[in-house]
This record gives structure tokens, sequence and C-alpha cells, in this order.
């Protein structure tokens, strides 16, 4: 585990997510140790919106709100070809993120109380989190030992709703995209 300060999570926060599990083979254990979203349950992704509504205000009407919102999305692919950085964050940079940007978008305009990462920045730029509060040289070491892993391909055909318990993330349900077959069912934030 690395030295970075655990972040303190609260009870009933969500977030809508793309998840990345073709990602997890090049960047699961780098994450694991770098990454303290991946030590609370979550999974190699690109984030949607983040906060979401908090969890107790997400009742059947909202579910059904996001479903029917997200249906009018088709399916769509990534490609993760390089690397981007944030202050003290290394990140994988998807080729396309017109798609993902469009997802947002769409859920902050029928949410505007819910603004992307509580309206800290002006351009919320699509990436998939890899290492965070490291020094410039690691970043510089990860990009060149991870390089021939890429380019990463992943087909996006739903988003899914996570809920954090003050500790760990789980998945609450999954929305399809147009073009994908429902999957699953609504489960409870524990599921």
């Amino acid at each position: 585990m690395s030295d970075e300060e655990e972040p303190r999570w609260v009870a009933g926060e969500t977030a809508l997510l793309i998840t990345v599990p073709e990602a997890d083979p090049l960047v699961g254990a780098v994450r694991e140790k770098h990454d303290a979203s991946a030590r609370s349950g979550i999974p190699a992704h690109v984030t949607v919106l983040y906060p979401f509504l908090p969890d107790d205000r997400i009742d059947d009407g909202v579910l059904a709100e996001l479903r029917e919102m997200f249906a009018g999305h088709e399916e769509f692919t990534l490609d993760f070809t390089g690397f981007g950085r944030f202050p003290e964050l290394l990140w994988l940079a998807p080729e396309a993120d017109g798609p993902v940007r469009a997802l947002t978008a769409a859920a902050e305009a029928r949410w505007p109380e819910a603004p992307p990462y509580g309206g800290a920045f002006d351009d919320v730029i699509p990436h998939l989190t890899v290492a965070v509060k490291l020094p410039v040289e690691t970043f510089d070491a990860m990009e060149r030992e991870l390089a021939p892993g890429l380019p990463l391909r992943t087909r996006v055909s739903g988003v899914h709703l996570v809920v954090n318990d003050g500790v760990r993330w789980h998945h609450r349900t999954t929305f399809a995209l147009h073009g994908s077959a429902p999957r699953g069912t609504d489960r409870p934030p524990n599921g």
C-alpha cells in the first residue's frame, strides 16, 4: 500500500461510472497500490458523474429517469492510446471522449444540483485513473512500464451506479445504453 492518505468516503455517496475490466490486467495492480478508490471497491473506470445524488434521494423515479436517459445513448467503443496527467494524478487517456462527455452532459443537465466533481473544474476530462500522489519520476517510470500494453479497447454498453457505505463502494445497478441487452436488475447498495 502506498503512503498516500486514504480518503474519507461519505456513506450514501453515489457515482455513475463506465467500468473498464479490460484495463485490469494492465493497471489493476498499480491501481490497487496507488489509488485509494481501487482499494475501496471501485473497479477500473471512467467517471460519468461524481458525486451523483445521495443514495437516499435515488428512488424508483430517479432510477427510471436514469434508465430512460442512458437508453437514449448509443453503445460505443473507447480506445485508450496514451497517458495524461493532472497534478498528482496519472491516467489513461481515451482517444475519442465525446460519447463520455455526452453522458456526463445529459446527467448534469437533468440533475444540475450534482455537477461533476462538485463543480470544482471548468472542463471535466474523461480519464481512467492509474495512480495518485506520486513523484513525477515515478509517473514517468510507470508510463514506460505500462506503455507496451496500449492501446487498450473497451466496448461501453452500460453505465453503473455505485454507492458508498462509508468505507467501500458497492454496485447498485447498471443502465443499458441503446443497442445493449438489459443487464441485471436493481440491487440494494450492498448487492
